[in-house]
Parts: C-alpha cells; sequence; structure tokens
C-alpha cells in the first residue's frame, strides 16, 4: 500500500514556487515517489497542500530529510514553516 506524505505551506509566490517543486520530482522519485496532487487554497492561492504519494513509510521519511530539500523551499519562496502528516488511505469512496 501506498504512503501519503501531505505538506501544508504557504510560499511568496506560486508562480516562482511551482517550477522549483517541478524541477524536484527527480528527488522526489529517487526516494519512491510515485506521484503528486497539488491543492490551491480559495482564498489565498499561495497557501498549498501538497499530498505527495510514496511506495513505502521509509522512502516519503528519506525525502523528507534529503539535504536538497530545504534548499529548494528556500529557493522556491516557502515562508511558512510546513505542517506535515504522513499516512497511509484507510478509505476512499467516489460519490
Amino acid at each position: 500500500m501506498s504512503v501519503r506524505l501531505i505538506v501544508q505551506h504557504h510560499v511568496r509566490d506560486f508562480d516562482q514556487w511551482k517550477p522549483e517543486f517541478d524541477d524536484h520530482e527527480k528527488v522526489r522519485r529517487q526516494h519512491g515517489g510515485q506521484g503528486h496532487e497539488l491543492y490551491r487554497n480559495v482564498d489565498d492561492p499561495n497557501a498549498l497542500v501538497v499530498v505527495n504519494t510514496f511506495e513505502t513509510v521509509e522512502g516519503a521519511r528519506a525525502f523528507m530529510t534529503d539535504p536538497s530539500l530545504k534548499e529548494v523551499m528556500d529557493r522556491a519562496g516557502v515562508d511558512s514553516e510546513p505542517n506535515i502528516t504522513l499516512c497511509e488511505q484507510a478509505e476512499a469512496i467516489t460519490y
């Protein structure tokens, strides 16, 4: 079963942040990243929720501690402390 790494944070400018996030995909893949979903707050489009999918908990944790992560977050303009949740899906139902 895959693992979700959910990150909530704020950025100075989404258009500055997004190319850095996209470029960092190779690092996510190196740690078993399988994909992501990206959400923007309807009232503040620079408030983001990123849902990364990883093959294993170990891979997600390795990504979280990868030295390049802090560097790319700084370069991309993340201006808040990230709120991070690591979880496994318990249920998914479509209505």
